[in-house]
């Protein structure tokens, strides 16, 4: 809608994943490394975590953008805690026959299908997203899963993907062995103001714009009612921006954000704000007039 009106071949902050967009800024770009340091070097289990929002997704679709054709990816996104059995599920993942209620039978062919990609050179990774939904038991049950693992024979590396609450399962005692397999862990924290700014900046150019949109009080009234999570910031600038067309602003500052986010949370029930996150430990609230006070003081 506003795209030509600001000089944007697409749309710059839409909430569809689209790895075009990718920033990969100090934080992020420190969790794509681990992604890579964990397939280089055939980690058993990855884990990666972060706030809603804070483009861990994303990162997965690069990731699996970029991976050559000697590897066999199979990615696990339908989780939640009445799954069910999950060999079942695993074998959907990769394409494979899951039609049986024989657990033994689903099981020779689980490992009938790694030997055979191993055979063919090929190495088998499967990504378990929103992985905080899978119940103590079904982490359980995917630790043994990778019991296939034997020797020098990797047959398959895991990578868990999920929201801070999949570290404080990982932390239950009846999981030690499987935290004792985890060779690559880390938190995507939230973005601080420069690299919130620094973000807004990418997804502008990227989407073509060539001119400055916002001024320096707008990013910083950006990244406070935002907390730095870039979900966050794709909801505040996609609506100001909605706004600044139909009103013909050609450089938004901070007066227009705050008028135009508290119009839009008048009725109390847009969850746009966040409180700063302090080393992994977030706190959102719904955006309110003591919110706004709060971003004008910046």
């Amino acid at each position: 809608m506003y795209e030509a009106f600001y000089g944007f071949k697409d749309k710059p902050f839409s909430l569809q994943t689209d790895p075009a967009h990718l920033y990969l800024g100090e934080v992020h770009a420190a969790a794509y490394a681990m992604l890579q340091y964990g397939l280089i070097n055939k980690a058993g289990f990855t884990v990666i975590t972060g706030e809603i929002g804070s483009g861990k997704t994303t990162l997965l679709a690069k990731l699996v953008d970029e991976i050559e054709s000697s590897k066999r990816v199979g990615y696990l996104y339908h989780t939640h805690a009445g799954l069910g059995q999950l060999l079942p599920w695993v074998l959907y993942a990769f394409g494979q026959d899951y039609s049986s209620d024989n657990q033994i039978e689903l099981y020779d062919r689980f490992v009938r299908f790694l030997h055979e990609e191993k055979k063919q050179g090929r190495q088998v990774i499967l990504i378990v997203d929103e992985a905080q939904n899978l119940t103590l038991p079904l982490l359980e049950e995917l630790r043994t899963l990778s019991n296939v693992n034997f020797g020098a024979d990797q047959l398959i590396q895991l990578i868990l993907v999920g929201q801070p609450e999949l570290r404080d399962k990982l932390k239950h005692p009846s999981l030690k062995q499987f935290v004792q397999r985890i060779a690559v862990d880390y938190h995507v924290p939230a973005l601080d103001a420069e690299e919130t700014k620094s973000y807004v900046n990418h997804r502008l150019t990227s989407s073509g714009r060539t001119k400055p949109l916002f001024t320096s009080k707008a990013y910083a009234y950006i990244h406070r009612l935002s907390g730095g999570v870039p979900r966050i910031v794709n909801v505040i600038c996609d609506t100001v921006l909605s706004f600044g067309f139909a009103d013909e602003i050609e450089l938004i500052d901070g007066k227009y954000i705050v008028s135009v986010i508290k119009s839009r949370a008048a009725g109390g029930l847009l969850a746009l704000g966040y409180e700063p996150e302090r080393r992994g430990q977030a706190k959102s609230h719904l955006l309110n007039a003591s919110s706004l006070e709060e971003a004008s003081s910046v």
